[in-house]
């Protein structure tokens, strides 16, 4: 199992709960970290670990896709592509759902290089798009593009983290790949061509045992953070842009054509949302959309993947 590298929030003397959390190091998960920055967390009386991964030691996918992450890494909660949060809880049995939402004015951006004949998303029947698999990733796309193309016309292609996809576009190992900010904004200094653009859909998932009290603390340190960062969004600059500017470390070639300052400035802090306590309703529909295109077990049971203590 890859090693995990773990940010401690500072502990107070009246903590009452621990609790491990993966973190995505992802634009949309900023409020995450910043509730464990600012202390909001403690606030709340919980004893905070972000887990992470070491990029440049993750060859498919961040969330790993050969062990749980409630069972073999003991977290207690952790965010993933809503489908896939469905798709886990049911066939890996990694946690129950405890939340969802959109997190961020942030969608994810199909991108092509000028030189190929998409000009449109329909132009994508029969064509390979580049994406990070069993992320959720896929499932996000395949809703977002059967509505310009024939289902049986979608075509995706493993591609891993953004730079990958990136430095595929670029060498023409695919025609087509999908970018969330702020890797979208450097896809338009590249040079690359937006095609479609649709939503970003994120679950939160919870152990078992997780406790409804300290959901409870998450979700208003959580809501606090995207308060602070919605009011001021000057103030998370930096931290925003700190994954754009780790990958110039990972994939520095990416960069050699580019001005890095330049490609900061042009980025915007996007406004967050907090996410709601899961409906059992709400992502029954999400459930039977996977079922149809048998993308998960069609005996999957949506109150079996959604939290009780959220129902």
């Amino acid at each position: 199992m890859p090693p995990v590298a773990v940010t401690h929030c500072m502990a107070s003397s009246d903590i009452q709960s621990a609790l491990r959390i993966f973190h995505l190091p992802f634009s949309f998960m900023l409020p995450q970290r910043v509730a464990a920055e600012r202390g909001y967390f403690e606030d709340e009386g919980l004893d905070v670990e972000l887990v992470e991964r070491d990029r440049q030691r993750v060859d498919w996918k961040y969330v790993p896709a050969d062990w749980t992450l409630t069972g073999d890494d003991n977290v207690d909660l952790y965010p993933v592509c809503k489908w896939e949060s469905l798709r886990r809880t049911w066939s890996l049995g990694d946690g129950k759902i405890v939340a969802h939402g959109t997190f961020a004015d942030l969608p994810y951006t199909l991108y092509t290089r000028p030189e190929t004949p998409i000009n449109s998303p329909a132009d994508l029947a029969g064509v390979p798009v580049g994406v990070n698999r069993r992320t959720g990733q896929e499932y996000t796309a395949i809703k977002a593009l059967e509505e310009y193309v024939d289902p049986d016309e979608i075509e995706l292609e493993h591609f891993g983290m953004p730079t990958e996809r990136l430095q595929a576009l670029r060498d023409g190992d695919t025609d087509a790949i999908t970018l969330l900010d702020p890797h979208s904004t450097l896809a338009d200094h590249l040079g690359f061509e937006q095609v479609l653009a649709f939503e970003n859909h994120i679950g939160i998932v919870g152990t078992d045992a997780l406790d409804g009290d300290d959901l409870d603390g998450f979700m208003r340190a959580y809501g606090r953070a995207v308060e602070a960062i919605n009011d001021d969004p000057q103030a998370f600059r930096e931290r925003y842009l700190a994954m754009l500017e780790s990958d110039a470390d990972i994939a520095p070639d990416l960069f050699d054509d580019i001005d890095l300052e330049t490609v900061r400035e042009s980025v915007t802090v996007p406004r967050y949302e907090v996410p709601e306590l899961a409906d059992p309703d709400e992502l029954d529909g999400h459930l039977e959309w996977m079922k149809d295109r048998e993308l998960i077990d069609d005996r999957a049971d949506i109150r079996t993947i959604v939290s009780p203590s959220s129902q």
